[in-house]
Order: structure tokens, then sequence, then C-alpha cells
């Protein structure tokens, strides 16, 4: 069976290395494995876990702690953000979410209302200029974005924001920013989607 997580000791730290595209269910079980080979590198040290590799989600983070602490009483440590948004995002990445976990919000957000998610945001309604949505995946919005939409708020370059017209004077999508232009969201130019495109610009169509 392929190994997921990969295990390195050094001077500071023990890094605990996870791939990309493992799933948490994966992480686990082959962590509950591995928990005695961690065991005997804390005989006699006890210098911090440092959880790397994949971008994890807060519960995700939550459950890795939890699963070691309880065997063995040392700190862990992530280099995931916590925090989503562009001061969070310490480094970018690509991964497949076409499927993903989804929040749905009913009702247009008003100026100064803020919305955050780990996982897909759906809007249903409108975003209004002053509004902000973020989300670790996708944004969907029913009805008009004129606020701030930031998807892969993680740093996840797949992420995709999709609505019935665009006319914000700003989006983000993993730690890139697109100013848009007036004459980008004139009526005859209608534009409803944005991604990051093989350039890893923003592309509005």
């Amino acid at each position: 069976m392929k190994n997921h997580i990969s295990i390195q000791t050094k001077k500071e730290n023990v890094v605990l290395k996870i791939e990309e595209e493992a799933e948490l269910r994966q992480i686990i079980i082959e962590l509950k494995k591995r928990i005695p080979e961690l065991k005997k590198l804390y005989q006699e040290d006890t210098t911090p876990i440092l959880v790397t590799g994949k971008v994890l989600k807060n519960k995700e983070m939550e459950q890795i702690q939890e699963l070691i602490k309880k065997e063995i009483p040392v700190e862990v440590e992530f280099d995931s953000p916590k925090i989503l948004g562009l001061h969070g995002i310490k480094k970018t990445f690509s991964k497949e979410i076409a499927t993903s976990e989804t929040k749905f919000h009913r009702g247009s957000l008003r100026s100064g209302q803020k919305i955050e998610y780990e996982g897909s945001l759906v809007i249903l309604g409108d975003v209004n200029a002053g509004a902000e949505v973020l989300a670790s995946e996708n944004i969907v919005v029913l009805g008009i974005l004129r606020g701030m939409a930031h998807a892969g708020a993680k740093g996840n370059k797949e992420a995709i924001i999709a609505t019935a017209a665009i006319e914000a004077p700003q989006i983000r999508i993993a730690n890139l920013i697109k100013e848009i232009e007036k004459s980008e969201i004139e009526e005859d130019m209608i534009k409803t989607y944005a991604y990051v495109n093989e350039e890893g610009e923003i592309v509005l169509e």
C-alpha cells in the first residue's frame, strides 16, 4: 500500500509530511499505524512535530493533533493556515474540487457583512458592494457580485467564482488579485465566471 505520510527528523522538529492528494480517512489510518514509529523518536526527545505538505482544513488539523497528542505528549504545529485570506496563504497549490463541502446562505449580503467557509459557498442572492465572501474552495453567487469574493482562500488555484454577473471592482483566487476595469463590467460584456488559467492569471468569461 502506498504511503501518504513521510517522517523526517530535523534538529528543531520532527517533520510529518502529508501528500496533497491524501484524503483525511487515509491520513488517519496511516497515522494510527505509524504512531509507534513516532513514539520511538520521542523516548528522549520533546521537539515539536511539524505537519506539512497538504493544506488542511481546521477540523482536519484538530483531528490529526488529537490523534497524536492522545499517544504522545508533544506540541503539534501545522504549516497550513488557520485563517482564510491573502495574509493566511503560505503556499499555493492546485487540487481538483469538483466535489466539496458546500454551505448555502439564503438572501443577499449587504455592505459590512462577511461570510467565511472552509469549503464552497453558495449565496442565494446578491453580494452587494462592501460585503465580503471568502471560501477555501469555490464561490457561487446566484445574484450579482458587487462586493469582494475570494475563492481558494487557503491557496487553491483550482477554485472558481461563478455568478449571474461580476460587477465587483476586484476579485481574488488563491494568492492572486484581479482589479476589474469598468469597461470589463459593462452591460454588453457581462462576465459570469472567473478562474486561473495555465499562465497563472485570473480570467473572466
